[in-house]
């Protein structure tokens, strides 16, 4: 106990001896004066002591408390100008009033009197929007930034050591990935066991010699298959490289007149190793489905990378996966009591041609079927389309209105979406909350925006056009197939507008199914009159390609005016002339279409792939045909976000 709480005490007891003692005096005086008188002497000097130990005791509180005061206000001192934590006030006009030594330290001069921008740049945006946490870098520090914005002061946590072992933990995460050969079945079919030998010891040499210089760990599990484990360090590394094993594989095997392809599913970040090679599986399925020949990245948060896709999907000579297809959808439409059929907005002749294709499948199996199609929305072509199927009563009889099909749906109703994939470019994307099965057949390159658990998935980015593979489809029908004369037109129409009267993404199989519909009385005279193009329409795709310019390495770009509206079938047509001019190897057309929306539609001779680009830009496609649609921007930004892409992708190496 202190000294002076113990002469509080005694001072205390004192005075309960004083009040005794003045009672038993003042009774003791009543009968004997003179022991009084002596009792009262005696009190009196004990008064006196009294006094003394209460002044004593006042000065010893006061000095502790003084003493107490000046020891509290010294470590305070201490906090604010030793404590390694940065302390900053500042005033009205953001400009520094007082900082502490820490601070002084960083930034290694005078800053009193000075913006606080004199720290660091972004802290003068944190604090007019009224930020209250921000991580900065000053110099090799990290700091934790914390606002307290009414008294206008600033803390500095220094996190450079968190940060440090942050990232340390990140790159030791483990990176699971699954290689695969994309047509190595195909084409090794045939060939001499000793060739087919020679060929995977190759690019079995390539892939170890590969794994050895990036510690990869790798081995193989089938015949086209391999299993790789690495480290999150690792992968930024193959990043780094654009993972140009794809090009060694490639160009290696091409060599021999037998060219493999390889793509590889990549599962990263944190999660279990079962979440990690679902991940991996489930990024490998997304590389396959646009194209192969290249690499898909995705975490656990749902981001995916890509890197490569630099050649064209290998069409398939074998037809197994066809007949599978179509028998599986055939038991689909089995079981259900009727089949609805939607493509893409605005729909071109290949959604149209493909849906009509479905529905002849319906009617194959003895079910009632329905296209769906907004008769606002449609482009010229497609409406010459519907003008001769107006006349076709069975036919027209089955295209409905997008309310129309909410009113038809039923709990067994299945859906089948065709030339799309993506549930933002459907006609009516409440049809896909309604209806539980879900069938999607499509020939684009396949993009991170999926249609949510279909029951069964068509994707072949070799194929001409989605018409294509619907004509297979019918062909392998168990019931002998007869198209009427405008059935197979339409079919026929979606194969010769995407594939430019054969001119581009055109294989084998391609002509077999144009073949299969002109037996069935598809008219060529009738599709040739179905593209025909107004004079209005012409001229003003002349003036498209004729704003165009060279923007650099053989790129053209054309901006159409900013008053003036242009379909879709229109740009597209102008970035395929212009895609025909001498020294042009990639075209970008932009103009305004009719909703208001800045339409960009892209053309390559597969030097550029254009997919990537518009990507970029929240579109998608194909290596040499993509597009994309944006909104709340001008035609002038447009053109800059767009080049800003191009020169991303000619500087980031193709491939990113």
């Amino acid at each position: 106990m202190p000294e002076f709480l113990l002469k509080r005490w005694h001072g205390y007891h004192l005075f309960a001896i004083f009040s005794v003692a003045v009672i038993f005096i003042g009774i003791l005086t009543v009968y004997q004066w003179g022991l009084g008188l002596l009792g009262f002497f005696c009190l009196t000097i004990l008064l006196v002591y009294t006094v003394q130990a209460r002044n004593s005791f006042k000065k010893d509180i006061e000095q502790y408390i003084s003493t107490l005061s000046y020891r509290v206000n010294k470590a305070g001192e201490e906090v604010v100008t030793k404590l390694p934590v940065g302390m900053v006030l500042y005033n009205e006009d953001k400009v520094i009033q007082w900082a502490n030594h820490l601070v002084m330290s960083i930034i290694e001069e005078e800053c009193i009197g000075q913006p606080i921008s004199k720290i660091d740049n972004d802290l003068y945006d944190a604090i007019e929007t009224e930020q209250r946490e921000k991580v900065i870098q000053i110099g090799e520090n990290v700091f934790r930034v914390v606002f307290r914005h009414e008294e206008r002061l600033i803390y500095f946590f220094d996190i450079t050591e968190e940060t440090k072992v942050k990232k340390l933990y990140e790159k030791e995460q483990t990176v699971i990935a699954i290689i695969y050969l994309d047509n190595y079945d195909e084409v090794t079919q045939g060939l001499e066991d000793q060739i087919r030998s020679k060929l995977m010891s190759q690019v079995t040499s390539i892939l170890n010699r590969w794994s050895k210089e990036h510690g990869v760990f790798l081995r193989r599990t089938s015949s086209d298959r391999f299993f790789a484990i690495l480290r999150q360090e690792m992968l930024e590394e193959l990043e780094d490289t654009k993972f140009d094993l794809l090009d060694e594989i490639r160009e290696a095997t091409a060599r021999e007149k037998i060219p493999i392809t390889l793509s590889i599913g990549v599962g990263s970040g944190q999660g279990s190793l079962q979440e990690l090679g679902a991940l991996a599986q489930s990024s490998l399925d997304l590389a396959l489905g646009r194209g192969g020949d290249q690499v898909a990245i995705k975490q656990k948060n749902g981001k995916v990378r890509f890197y490569g896709g630099k050649s064209n999907a290998v069409e398939k000579r074998t037809r197994v996966r066809a007949r599978v297809i179509s028998h599986a959808i055939r038991d689909f439409i089995l079981e259900s009591d009727r089949v609805m059929i939607m493509g893409h907005i605005s729909p071109d002749m290949d959604a149209i041609g493909a849906s009509i294709g479905v529905l002849k499948l319906a009617e194959l199996n003895g079910k009632e079927g329905y296209i769906i199609l907004d008769p606002t929305n449609i482009s010229r072509d497609v409406r010459k389309l519907m003008e001769e199927v107006e006349k076709h009563d069975r036919l027209w009889a089955h295209f409905i209105t997008p309310d129309e099909a909410l009113e038809e749906l039923t709990p067994n109703t299945l859906l089948v979406v065709v030339d799309t994939h993506k549930p933002s470019l459907v006609i009516e994307p409440r049809l896909l909350d309604k209806i539980d099965r879900v069938i999607v057949l499509d020939h684009h390159r396949r993009g991170e925006e999926f249609i949510d658990e279909a029951v069964l998935v068509y994707m072949e980015p070799y194929a001409s056009s989605t018409a294509e593979l619907v004509t297979e489809l019918l062909e392998y029908q168990p019931k002998q197939t007869k198209l009427d004369l405008l059935e197979a037109t339409a079919l026929l129409a979606g194969i010769i507008v995407d594939t430019k009267s054969f001119a581009v993404r055109t294989g084998s199989r391609t002509f077999d199914a144009a073949s299969f519909l002109r037996s069935q009385g598809a008219d060529t005279n009738l599709v040739q009159n179905l593209l025909k193009q107004d004079l209005d329409q012409y001229i003003k795709r002349s003036r498209l390609i004729e704003s165009a310019q060279i923007y650099r390495n053989g790129v053209a770009i054309a901006k159409g005016n900013p008053n003036e509206v242009c379909s879709q079938v229109l740009i597209a047509q102008a970035a395929d002339t212009l895609l025909s001019m001498n020294g042009v190897v990639a075209s970008f057309v932009i103009s305004k279409r009719k909703d208001g929306a800045i339409s960009i539609s892209a053309r390559s001779l597969g030097d550029v792939n254009v997919q990537l680009i518009m990507e970029r830009l929240n579109g998608g496609g194909h290596l040499s045909n993509a597009a994309t649609q944006l909104g709340d921007v001008t035609l002038d930004e447009a053109e800059k976000l767009l080049m800003e892409k191009i020169d991303e992708y000619i500087e980031g190496g193709k491939e990113e």
